[in-house]
């Protein structure tokens, strides 16, 4: 977490053409805390995470890793994906257990 969350905390606050001292009074931490989340030596707890996404106006996955929203988009196209796989799967085996069925049917009647 620390590389791309200290690269997108410091992104992100340049952005918004904040110091490190007013983006830690925003934050209601210290400028050193905010140096240090920056640097990547420390990380910063729950709160502070939640009031750094409301400052900055974005979600937690994007503040943390760096990823928009976009993620949840991929996700479900993703999921429907597998569904399609696994609904071909069992139509396949279903297929094969029917072709099974009309052959040893076949061979009794005959």
């Amino acid at each position: 977490m620390d590389n791309k969350f200290s690269s997108q905390l410091n992104l992100l606050r340049r952005q918004a053409h904040l110091s490190q001292t007013d983006l830690a009074n925003k934050v209601f931490v210290t400028r050193q805390s905010v140096s240090k989340w920056e640097r990547g030596d420390s990380v910063p707890d729950l709160d502070s995470l939640i009031k750094l996404s409301e400052v900055f106006n974005v979600d937690l996955n994007e503040l943390v890793f760096g990823i928009s929203n976009v993620l949840g988009d991929d996700t479900e196209k993703l999921s429907n994906i597998e569904l399609i796989q696994r609904a071909k799967e069992w139509l396949s085996e279903y297929l094969i257990v029917i072709v099974v069925s009309i052959i040893v049917l076949a061979i009794f009647f005959f």
